[in-house]
């Protein structure tokens, strides 16, 4: 059997027959879903880089 930590909680969870994976329980997927929805996980971007003369498209060293 596969074990594997659940993302909300960490307890190691089994893989097969798990209606909720990743997840251990229904609890945790709900509050995994709630934190996407009231927006607590965020994807860092990259600041948009303005078009000026002389900009290279490169990064500064």
């Amino acid at each position: 059997m596969t074990l594997r930590p659940c993302p909300t909680c960490r307890t190691p969870t089994a893989w097969e027959g798990n209606p909720w994976k990743p997840f251990c329980s229904e609890r945790c997927r709900t509050r995994d879903l709630g934190a996407w929805a009231s927006e607590g996980y965020r994807i860092p971007a990259r600041p948009e880089v303005e078009d000026s003369e002389g900009w290279s498209g490169e990064e500064p060293e």
